[in-house]
């Protein structure tokens, strides 16, 4: 009888004390959260420095170390298509390292290669998507169609003849080219480069028919009249060149390509730190006049939002270049 009787004594402290431990574990979460960050916080950008994703990634580092209290620091890590920047973000265990994500190593390059280091749908939380870059159909000076439907109907009487440049297979350039193929059923050959300034000055010599180029580098070349601009791939026209229609307007029914830049966390992130990051960098895309400038003078569009949202935009992003990939054939292995 005592024996029974002390058995249940110890299982019920065993219960309370599981209950105390439980409580005092929320309690720990709770209180990091509110005294987060501790240390100094680090970003990966996945890319080389002085690209379109570290120009914006330092201005926010910025703005983030103002509004967190702690210094914010970035740091680069390029290499594979931005696959090895990612795949630190992926392993960062230490709670303070974070860093950005975009098409490639997030959407694209799991359907491009057969294996990656990491699991791009479970191996991070989204904090936020920062801005969308549209792209400009260009065309080289030297070429005979001076809008999308005169391309298209050229395309479609000379299958594989017109030449399009982008800086390398499964980017933003490419894919947006192939997209254009996919939507008009018309044959394009692509011309790959080991970067886009290469091809674009291919394309300004009149050695490629036609690219996709984001604004930063499109816009100078555009303004100057040494390339033509037939379209841009948002949703609606850019105030940096507003005589410039969509390839909706064009005709290009439903039509939309960016190359985007968002936060990213590591999987095992506490959703309290998550919407701690989320908060600052609505904060900077509303308030710091030097980063909303860099994005809208080079045709990017500010975006913000929750997390959820960003979330879904990723899963929307896959189910849209799964089909335009498996159509082109593209692989990078």
């Amino acid at each position: 009888m005592i024996s029974r009787r002390n058995t249940i004594l110890r299982t019920a402290a065993c219960a309370a004390a599981s209950i105390a431990l439980l409580g005092g574990s929320h309690a720990a979460l709770a209180q990091g959260a509110d005294a987060w960050p501790s240390r100094t916080v680090k970003l990966i950008v996945p890319y080389a420095a002085g690209g379109y994703a570290d120009t914006r990634a330092r201005l926010i580092a910025d703005s983030l170390g103002k509004v967190l209290g702690q210094s914010v620091i970035i740091d680069n890590r390029g290499g594979a298509g931005g696959v090895t920047g990612t795949d630190v973000i992926a392993k960062a265990g230490d709670g303070h390292t974070f860093g950005f994500g975009s098409p490639g190593p997030l959407v694209t390059n799991p359907m491009l290669m057969k294996k990656l280091p990491y699991d791009a749908r479970t191996a991070f939380k989204p904090i936020i998507l920062i801005e969308q870059a549209p792209l400009f159909l260009t065309t080289a000076p030297n070429q005979p169609f001076k809008n999308v439907q005169e391309l298209i109907a050229y395309a479609k009487a000379k299958p594989g003849e017109l030449t399009f440049g982008s800086s390398g297979v499964g980017g933003a350039h490419h894919l947006s080219g192939e997209l254009l193929a996919y939507q008009t059923q018309t044959q394009l050959t692509h011309v790959p480069y080991k970067g886009g300034s290469l091809a674009a000055t291919d394309l300004m010599g009149g050695h490629l028919a036609m690219m996709f180029e984001m604004g930063y580098s499109a816009l100078p070349s555009i303004k100057a009249g040494k390339i033509n601009a037939l379209a841009v791939s948002s949703k609606k026209r850019l105030a940096v060149l507003p005589n410039v229609p969509t390839l909706d307007e064009a005709g290009i029914k439903g039509f939309e390509s960016y190359n985007w830049l968002g936060m990213i966390a590591p999987a095992s992130t506490p959703d309290a730190v998550i919407a701690k990051l989320n908060q600052a960098v609505n904060d900077a895309l509303k308030n710091d006049k030097a980063l909303r400038q860099m994005i809208e003078s080079s045709g990017g569009q500010i975006m913000g939002g929750s997390p959820d949202a960003y979330g879904k935009y990723i899963e929307a992003e896959r189910a849209k270049w799964g089909p335009v990939i498996k159509n082109a054939n593209i692989s990078l292995d």
